[in-house]
């Protein structure tokens, strides 16, 4: 079983060769990737706990993303000498939104803990990259781009509700996307962070009755409940979302980039990972997308876990201090969070969208989007999952010459 694991080429650094590799460069890339990670990416968490009527549990559930993961972002790194930021699945958490509509929070728990076994299975035996090509990629991601229609429908609803703060924000997000030299300066979510906290202040949007103080996280431990139509409805679109969506994002930008990142090793690191932040309430592990290509940005390819490990250690401090970054951003004004966590998934879903209907399978896809969107359970399961049964059930029945052609025969 555990031949599948893939051993480091090189022995880990030590401190004099990590001290030698890091530099100002690295530093500023991996302060970058971080910064990223707690902007829009925490509005998400947000957004999807505020919805579920969670309370204590998000500052745990941040902790958990981000201390967890940034621990394990720094032992890979080290060990294998490659840029491998781990922190978590930003479509499972929408996924994990539509769930708490009508599961308990330690149903949705228990069906992290499902997650986290099955992903370490298939880390160890090796099969992950064949469970990866099960279910073709644009149906996949037709049921990510129905998730995730909502966080776009959302931010126009923003500028249109409250324009005095997001309408800066998404000129700003334009003007840094559109001009590139500025937006490497000021990457264009930080941008609109920035100039929504601003005019969130000036106009007097904040909420002046809660009270703003630095606290260490005191993690909550649900207990969890195994629910057997959670499970059904969450362990295999969130394995799907990890493994296919985010962790294939990852190898693929890292990949570009000149780097081996080791899959197997991932995907058990991912389980393990999923299976602590789950003791927390947090959401599964992945290999991060985003991060780790603005880790590789730039700078000498062999040098680039240095950046990484910047990024997993700011994770560890922003975890332990959750409670009170959470604080901050729950006062904050609605329209700041719903625009930020808008903003940073316009590329996703743009994404998603493009991969859904782009070439093959582009009938199962867009019966994958419709069921997601319509969002009607069955049998206690969402929607989400029906909507990649619907999807790969319809492309199966009429575009089989598509499944012909992607198994090469």
């Amino acid at each position: 079983m555990f031949s599948a694991i893939e051993r480091p080429a090189a022995p880990p650094p030590g401190l004099g060769q990590i001290i030698s590799d890091f530099g100002p460069l690295y530093a500023s890339h991996g302060f970058i990737g971080w910064l990223f990670a707690i902007t829009g990416p925490v509005a998400i968490i947000l957004s999807v706990g505020a919805n579920g009527g969670l309370s204590q549990e998000i500052a745990s559930w941040i902790f958990g993303v981000f201390f967890i993961n940034g621990l394990i972002t720094l032992a890979l790194s080290w060990r294998y000498r490659e840029p491998l930021v781990l922190f978590w699945t930003i479509p499972g958490t929408v996924l994990v939104g539509q769930s708490l509509t009508h599961l308990s929070f330690p149903q949705v728990v228990g069906a992290f803990y499902g997650t986290a076994l099955l992903m370490l299975v298939l880390g160890l035996t090796g099969w992950v990259k064949r469970a990866m090509q099960l279910v073709p990629m644009p149906i996949v991601m037709g049921m990510v781009a129905g998730v995730f229609l909502r966080f776009g429908l959302d931010l126009v609803r923003a500028v249109f509700t409250d324009f005095a703060i997001a309408g800066p924000m998404v000129v700003l997000w334009l003007l840094l996307t559109a001009l590139p030299a500025l937006g490497r300066r000021c990457p264009p979510i930080i941008g609109a962070l920035v100039v929504g906290t601003l005019a969130a202040l000036l106009f007097g949007k904040y909420d002046q009755n809660a009270s703003l103080q630095i606290a260490l996280i005191h993690p909550v431990i649900p207990t969890p409940s195994w629910s057997l139509a959670a499970m059904i409805e969450l362990i295999v679109p969130l394995a799907v979302t990890v493994l296919v969506v985010q962790n294939g994002q990852g190898f693929a930008v890292l990949t570009a980039a000149g780097h081996k990142p080791p899959v197997n090793v991932v995907t058990v690191a991912c389980g393990i990972g999923s299976a602590l932040a789950a003791m927390v309430g947090g959401v599964s592990t992945c290999l991060t997308g985003p991060t780790n290509a603005i880790v590789v940005s730039g700078g000498e390819r062999k040098r680039h876990y240095t950046a990484a490990m910047v990024v997993g250690v700011l994770a560890l401090g922003f975890g332990l201090l959750a409670p009170t970054f959470t604080t901050l951003l729950l006062i904050a004004p609605k329209s700041l969070i719903t625009a930020l966590a808008g903003l940073a998934m316009l590329r996703v879903l743009q994404t998603a969208f493009v991969t859904a209907f782009r070439t093959n399978f582009s009938l199962g896809a867009l019966i994958a989007f419709l069921v997601t969107v319509a969002d009607v359970p069955l049998l206690n399961i969402g929607a989400a999952f029906w909507g990649l049964v619907a999807g790969f059930a319809i492309s199966w029945l009429l575009e089989r010459a598509d499944f012909t052609a992607a198994s090469g025969a």
